[in-house]
């Protein structure tokens, strides 16, 4: 319960941290608002995590490099599209990544999918149609938060790998350089890293890079060793709709019928596919390691 708990909070702070991003990336360039709030979480970590670094080995390393990758791109795709669209719309669809997970499962370890996790996607994907018409959004948008979710499943099926085998501290240390490493060249090859000024940016900064990405990847790596596959799931699929509540009542978003059936129909597709994308992780966790 504790796990499920923490797994909860975290999604309301991600929930909450659109709006702030929204508004700080409108007056801050992209990539170095992201490079700086993954700074920001390296520090906070590092005090904790430095001395832990070892017990990680060469196999510890390189897997926290490949999460940190996929978390860093995850984030460039997310908050790009988050420029384009909504904050209502960036929520929901992001919650996709319940349903991609059997998906990209599939894929990556040949784990054979049930008829719940095809009709999830079903009904996610036509839920995706008709929110494509939500004001002030964009096609383009929303697509690239789709990209981005596609990350995040990817990062959320490896995850049900490495969060049993290495010590979180020091595994989520190593996510937040190695996002901060990548995202640091991008933003100077692109000539955007300067100081922000204004405490629109700054709050955003602090916020995301301590609570939203320190911390919350942090209680994602503790809890995924506590808590049931479908417990995870579940608390996942709370994101959209803490996302929903606060571009509601912080963002001024406001969805017309179309767009609703919209998220009411992803929203069905996330629960149908959940049980199945459980199973599926726990197939994952379970299967023999290769010779």
């Amino acid at each position: 319960m504790r796990a499920l708990a923490v797994l909860v909070a975290v999604t309301a702070v991600w929930g909450v941290t659109f709006v702030q991003v929204k508004d700080a990336v409108a007056i801050y360039p992209l990539f170095a608002f992201l490079a700086l709030r993954f700074a920001i979480a390296s520090c906070t970590l590092a005090p904790p995590g430095l001395r832990r670094l070892r017990g990680l080995g060469s196999r510890g390393l390189g897997a926290g490099v490949l999460a940190g990758s996929l978390i860093g791109a995850g984030y460039v795709l997310q908050t790009a599209g988050l420029e384009r669209t909504t904050v209502s719309s960036t929520g929901f669809i992001t919650g996709m990544y319940v349903v991609l997970t059997p998906l990209l499962a599939l894929a990556v370890f040949r784990v054979r999918l049930g008829a719940a996790a095809w009709l999830g996607v079903v009904l996610a994907t036509a839920g995706l149609a008709l929110l494509s018409g939500v004001h002030a959004g964009s096609a383009a948008g929303d697509l690239l938060v789709l990209a981005g979710a596609a990350v995040y499943s990817l990062q959320i099926v490896l995850m049900e790998r490495f969060a049993p085998r290495y010590d979180a501290v020091a595994f989520t240390l190593v996510e937040m350089l190695t996002a901060f490493g990548g995202l640091l060249a991008v933003a100077l090859a692109a000539g955007q890293l300067g100081v922000p000024h204004g405490w629109t940016v700054w709050g955003a900064l602090l916020v995301t890079g301590v609570f939203a990405s320190a911390l919350a990847f942090l209680a994602q790596t503790w809890a995924q060793r506590r808590a049931s596959a479908t417990q995870t799931a579940l608390a996942f699929s709370l994101e959209p709709v803490w996302t929903a509540f606060f571009g509601f009542t912080l963002a001024g978003d406001r969805l017309g019928a179309v767009a609703w059936l919209g998220c009411i129909v992803i929203m069905a597709g996330i629960v149908v596919a959940e049980p199945a994308a459980a199973d599926v992780l726990v197939r994952v966790v379970r299967r023999p390691r290769a010779a």
